[in-house]
């Protein structure tokens, strides 16, 4: 038998990151295997790039408190591992080897963001794939050029693929990828996770068109699950062939002052005033460290366990996010709440109902 967490955005700008992890630590190191995803880079150098809201590099010393909370493995592949340009990524990744974290998503050339990260655990091998589906395509690595894994979208009016774009619709290269790289990853390994970087942030429940047919891609290629995370709030569940879509882990672990309108940085300033306006919502000052939408305090960490016949049952552990922005693992009062959260917006969105059990397994609905 072999369990897996699965943990959506780490964002730790902050100074001792083992106390905001240590709050989820005890389910992460409880698996048998960690994942995460790793939205910032961690590093001292580096430029700012333009093109997207940038966002701060996290303190370096954090990447250790990462594998002190018990994360084996992180996907890369987001909007703002680029953020430092080449220098960010060569130095999470160094970072991530030194502390003994797997990495897949993002490289100093195309062909290493793309290679799966693959690890034993629970005496089966599990391979992890990486993609970022919203851009900005300045993130995007090339055969000579860092950068992020990703699957091209179409924008609806045929514009740059970028975070803040319509995006619309699944091109067929994207396809290609799915198919080349999770046929690979098939050969070596057991069980083969797909993460996207995928979504509309800050709002409750909605999939954008292109959702859906790009996870179903990757399960159709040969993925056992999908996970995906950037919206900052979790999303629904559907199974695809028996096998689960995590359309959205939500935030796994962010405590950052970026987003705070009382800062010197003016692209950031203008950016929390403008979402506000465009997501129709005002954060919690007591959320000073997270502050996203009022909803996105349900939370959950995402279960894998592969029984020994093969069948491979997810569930939830539901995660409490409390001022200013720290994760818990939740009380049993708020665990139903999620849990019952959860079934909802997986109905608002337009998918399949499912069912949770007092174990918060998650099944399709009979």
């Amino acid at each position: 038998m072999l369990d897996i967490a699965l943990v959506g955005d780490l964002v730790l700008d902050e100074p001792d990151a083992d106390y905001w992890l240590a709050g989820i630590a005890p389910a992460l190191a409880a698996a048998d295997l960690a994942i995460a995803h790793l939205e910032v880079p961690h590093t001292s150098r580096g430029q700012e790039k333009a093109g997207d809201v940038p966002a701060p590099a996290a303190p370096p010393e954090n990447v250790a408190a990462i594998a002190r909370a018990g994360i084996d493995m992180v996907s890369l592949a987001g909007n703002h591992i680029a953020d430092c340009g080449a220098d960010g990524i060569e130095d999470t990744i160094a970072l991530l080897d030194e502390h003994g974290v797997l990495h897949a998503g993002a490289g100093l050339e195309l062909a290493a963001a793309r290679k799966p990260a693959v690890t034993e655990a629970g005496g089966h091998r599990v391979a992890l794939l990486s993609y970022n589906c919203v851009g900005p395509e300045f993130s995007w690595a090339g055969p000579a050029r860092a950068g992020c894994a990703y699957l091209p979208m179409g924008t609806a009016d045929g514009s740059p693929v970028s975070p803040q774009g319509y995006l619309e619709s699944v091109l067929p290269v994207a396809l290609e990828i799915l198919a080349e790289d999770i046929g690979l990853a098939r050969q070596t390994a057991d069980v083969v996770i797909v993460a996207l970087h995928k979504g509309i942030v800050h709002t409750p429940a909605q999939l954008a068109p292109y959702e859906r047919p790009i996870a179903q891609a990757a399960i159709d290629a040969g993925a056992d699950a999908v996970v995906a995370h950037h919206a900052h709030i979790v999303r629904g569940v559907e199974f695809h062939r028996g096998k689960p879509i995590f359309h959205g882990l939500g935030n796994g672990c962010v405590v950052t002052s970026a987003l705070s309108p009382a800062q010197d940085h003016p692209a950031r300033r203008e950016w929390a005033r403008k979402r506000e306006a465009m997501f129709g919502f005002r954060p919690d000052p007591a959320f000073h460290l997270a502050p996203f939408h009022p909803e996105a305090v349900n939370a959950f960490i995402a279960k894998l366990r592969l029984r020994d016949d093969g069948r491979l049952e997810p569930a939830i552990v539901p995660v409490d996010v409390v001022p200013p922005g720290r994760p818990i693992l939740a009380d049993e009062k708020r665990a139903r709440e999620i849990a019952s959260y959860l079934q909802d917006i997986t109905l608002a969105a337009g998918l399949p109902a499912i069912a949770v059990d007092a174990e918060y397994r998650l099944a399709e609905a009979a």
